[in-house]
């Protein structure tokens, strides 16, 4: 399966294997996020996903969606997905994140990261692609 930029509003594929997250999420979005989700486990290459800002609140029901979908299907995103990569310039603020990700990674199995830059998280994501 070819993955095609024009099919992802949620995430730029254009730099793939890194995968980046694109600001705020509107309400009612876990539809296409699970769909381009799994777009992106279907064509079976590994990646690695970048939030370069800070999320914002999402919704609730939302949030539970994405859930749901990432536990149902942990072992086939932690097959190509190679970490999520989150982006926090501030060192106290990226360390606290850092310790509660801990929870996320234990829960949907994909290692969770942070970096202070963007650049900082593709050339990270660069090498834990490369390093399979």
């Amino acid at each position: 399966m070819t993955l095609d930029s024009a099919d992802f509003t949620l995430h730029d594929i254009t730099r793939f294997p890194l995968v980046l997250a694109r600001g705020d999420t509107p309400p009612g979005y876990a539809a296409r996020w699970e769909r381009e989700m799994q777009a992106l486990v279907a064509h079976g290459a590994a990646f690695v996903l970048v939030h370069p800002q800070a999320r914002t609140e999402e919704a609730h029901e939302d949030r539970k969606r994405r859930g749901l979908w990432l536990k149902q299907h942990k072992q086939a995103l932690g097959a190509c997905c190679r970490a999520v990569i989150s982006v926090e310039p501030d060192d106290a603020r990226r360390a606290a994140l850092a310790a509660q990700s801990a929870m996320a990674e234990k829960a949907f199995g994909i290692p969770m990261r942070m970096a202070a830059t963007v650049e900082q998280a593709c050339a990270e994501g660069l090498r834990l692609v490369e390093a399979r």
